[in-house]
């Protein structure tokens, strides 16, 4: 979706025209697969960050275009919010230090991105949710001044065909209507790319899959949304519910949602693309002039281009991304899966436990998905997200005996997953000393049973028996918060409380 696109209106010729291109470029990567085209196995990652804009009083600032004025620099853009900002970081290859090279590139690009916000009294604040944003901030005024931006809500807007229902049940219950999807842009998140062969695809997806309730577990950090504490992770079903083109009717004839966790373990990326196609009507039918199939006749390679963009308004946790770089494809699981902060440490720490298990799960002779129905993976992440770091989750049972069993998340990362993702991160040949570091946040954050979710829950109740009321909690909260996020030491060892 980082594509400009113009806003304009789209008649059925241009939707046909879509259609047909879309199958063309579907059986254009089915021969690229079966000529194995894409580029060899290069073991690069690479890593998003959305990020928020507040005041010193902690509340919302719209201004991104007034900071990334003054950023000027490519690695940050713009997102659905005037109160968001994006900073995308050059891939890596992972071996070595590279976590320790890539928090420092972090601390020093979001530093310098929160000196220039300053100027026009703003701070960037990496939270998942931002606690004080109030309804009355997320209306259609306050998306970002981009014509793609305008054209995807318009046409989600369109099928939709009426107002947006939010009815999120948590700790407290938020029930709210809105006329467009900017409500979406609550939801600042972290997007870990992981470069792969055709051939590896499918055991990193489905790896990527099974573990991304862990990662909501260990790393919830969005309890708040307009006042109300909802989920410990409450992105999930505000991204499904913002973006929902589904009316009540087909929502109870079971018509999937376009923010889903999927319905199946896979056998390779087409799959994915495939479903896409199969499942979802394009929202923003905007044609290259590129004929794909011509072109792998004439021994060229196509960019796929309507593809891309189809998959770009297909909102999975964790999604499939065909990329062209120099004339050569290649194949990336983006994962999705986690809240922006607390800290650059939790971000990489977070990073490092990803990349160190899916590498280690792929690789397992009796995967994962073989041992664990997908039903129990969905479900789990739904618990995740509900319950974040208190949660249980299903996994299976070690050993031959099989079945699956319910366990503490916290007791699962610590006897089974750390250990995992350790050797998963010794076959990156990452250095000892980065992986003991960050997947040692990690460990603590589990005996502490301490994430950004429940510190921000703790700290904004404690606000409360100070004697605030709940806005001022929840500004107080968020304050203290960023103080603490600009300190950088990880979540874990934070103080509860506002001062």
């Amino acid at each position: 979706m980082g594509e400009k696109v113009v806003a304009d209106g789209f008649g059925l010729s241009d939707r046909q025209r879509y259609r047909r291109k879309l199958q063309q470029c579907l059986a254009g990567l089915a021969r690229l697969l079966a000529d194995k085209r894409f580029d060899r196995p290069r073991n690069l990652m690479g890593l998003e960050i959305e990020l928020n804009l507040a005041g010193a009083d902690g509340m919302p600032r719209m201004v991104n275009g007034e900071v990334l004025d003054r950023i000027a620099s490519p690695d940050f853009q713009t997102e659905l919010g005037m109160f968001n900002l994006e900073v995308n970081i050059a891939p890596h290859r992972l071996g070595g230090r590279v976590f320790d090279r890539l928090a420092e590139e972090l601390r020093t690009g979001l530093g310098y991105a929160d000196r220039k916000a300053r100027e026009v009294d703003a701070g960037v604040v990496m939270i998942g949710i931002l606690p004080t944003l109030a309804q009355r901030d997320l209306v259609f005024e306050n998306l970002s001044a981009v014509d793609r931006y305008t054209l995807l809500n318009d046409q989600i807007v369109a099928a939709r065909g009426e107002d947006f229902v939010l009815d999120i049940q948590g700790v407290e219950r938020l029930t709210c209507t809105s006329t467009s999807i900017v409500p979406e842009a609550a939801c600042t998140s972290v997007q870990l790319h992981l470069q792969v062969t055709p051939a590896r695809f499918a055991a990193v997806w489905n790896a990527a899959q099974a573990v991304a309730a862990v990662q909501i577990a260990v790393g919830a950090n969005s309890p708040f949304l307009f006042g109300h504490e909802l989920w410990r992770e409450s992105r999930p079903p505000l991204f499904q519910q913002a973006t929902d083109t589904r009316p009540p009717e087909l929502q109870a004839q079971g018509v999937r949602p376009r923010t889903w966790f999927g319905e199946r373990w896979v056998d390779s990326a087409y799959d994915l693309f495939e479903e896409n196609l199969r499942y979802f009507p394009p929202l923003l039918p905007i044609c290259d002039e590129e004929d794909p199939l011509l072109v792998l006749d004439r021994g060229g390679v196509p960019r796929l281009q309507e593809l891309v963009l189809h998959n770009g308004t297909v909102y999975r946790w964790n999604r499939p991304v065909y990329g062209w770089v120099d004339g050569v494809p290649h194949l990336r699981v983006e994962n999705r899966v986690l809240p922006a902060g607390p800290t650059v440490t939790d971000v990489v720490a977070n990073a490092a436990f990803y990349y160190g298990l899916v590498r280690a799960l792929a690789e397992e002779t009796r995967p994962v998905w073989k041992r664990l129905p997908f039903e129990d993976a969905a479900a789990n992440f739904d618990a995740a997200c509900r319950h974040g770091i208190e949660s249980e989750l299903r996994w299976p049972r070690p050993g031959r005996s099989g079945g699956v069993a319910s366990i503490p998340a916290v007791r699962l990362v610590l006897d089974e997953l750390l250990p995992l993702a350790a050797a998963g991160l010794d076959a990156w040949h990452v250095e000892a000393a980065d992986r003991d570091f960050y997947l040692g946040v990690i460990e603590e954050r589990c005996r502490a049973r301490v994430n950004g979710a429940s510190w921000q829950a703790d700290t904004f109740h404690k606000a409360l028996e100070a004697g605030l009321d709940r806005d001022a909690a929840l500004a107080a909260t968020t304050r203290r918060y960023a103080e603490l996020m600009h300190a950088g030491e990880p979540v874990h060892t934070w103080p509860v409380g506002i001062d």
